[in-house]
């Protein structure tokens, strides 16, 4: 048994996604939750910047004494996962390969789109992905940089009157071309899922990034035999870098919970992993 918490980050609360699929499926484990919010988005910025910002997360995450980390962050699993594997002395899931597995046993035309921010469709790494799981797949990658600015403000709701007329916008060549299964490749992208869900028809499944990799680490550590081993009673402590921002109260509408706990950090005072 190992009672150390769970450790997740995201550039701000698109890991949710994950936190809350961790908290249903490992209800006994503790959870540290790490939000960039005074940084967000991340996914308009050069490789160098999202290397050196995640470098710092994970770095702050190891510090709280988490036994294992959940890179949240599509970008940063796309751009710096590789880098961040190689510098973590425990267990560590990004969420590209576990959504781009899921993804694979779902299809059944072979086509399968994929939406994420910008410097993750540059990366070219779901497609690869997809292509170690089903060589014969066809993907259609598309990036959407105004998703994560519409989240983190809020707009979530079905009818919204600025997420509404996004979701068409950047999903319309994607429908017409006859996807059957859709990647969020970013964790924030999951809390436009019933906009989503709505405009493209229940014939084209969704796969969530930050639900595959709550998925993928609960496998992981339940093979190495890392969990509490309790059955219920873990909690969340909520760590952002801009705590006058709306992550309270966004991220209670998503959790379905009150967020009881959120701490302040100071953005100048992370160190970076691996330096």
């Amino acid at each position: 048994m190992d009672r150390r918490p769970i450790g997740v980050f995201d550039s701000g609360l698109g890991g949710l996604t994950a936190v809350r699929e961790l908290r249903a499926v490992l209800p006994g484990e503790d959870i540290v939750y790490f939000g960039d919010t005074g940084r967000v988005p991340y996914g308009s910025r050069g490789e160098e910047v999202i290397t050196r910002y995640a470098r710092e997360d994970a770095a702050y995450l190891l510090e709280q004494g988490v036994k294992a980390v959940i890179c949240a962050c599509g970008t940063v699993s796309s751009v710096a996962g590789e880098a961040l594997a190689a510098a973590m002395d425990c267990p560590f899931v990004e969420v590209v390969t576990p959504a781009a597995r899921a993804a694979c046993a779902a299809t059944r035309n072979r086509r399968i789109g994929v939406i994420a921010t910008a410097a993750t469709i540059r990366s070219g790494k779901f497609p690869a992905a997809v292509a170690r799981f089903l060589p014969e797949a066809e993907v259609f990658p598309k990036a959407c940089p105004l998703f994560v600015p519409l989240v983190e403000d809020g707009h979530i709701a079905p009818g919204d009157p600025l997420a509404s007329p996004a979701v068409p916008y950047y999903l319309r060549e994607l429908r017409d071309w006859g996807m059957d299964t859709l990647i969020l490749g970013c964790t924030h992208y999951p809390l436009l899922a019933p906009l989503i869900r709505d405009y493209l028809g229940p014939e084209v499944a969704l796969v969530s990034a930050g639900r595959e990799a709550a998925l993928a680490a609960a496998d992981l550590l339940r093979e190495r035999g890392l969990l509490s081993g309790r059955e219920e009673g873990g909690g969340c402590r909520y760590c952002v870098t801009d705590a006058a921002g709306s992550f309270p109260q966004v991220a209670e509408v998503f959790l379905g919970a009150p967020v009881e706990e959120v701490i302040p950090v100071d953005i100048s005072r992370l160190e970076r992993l691996g330096e």
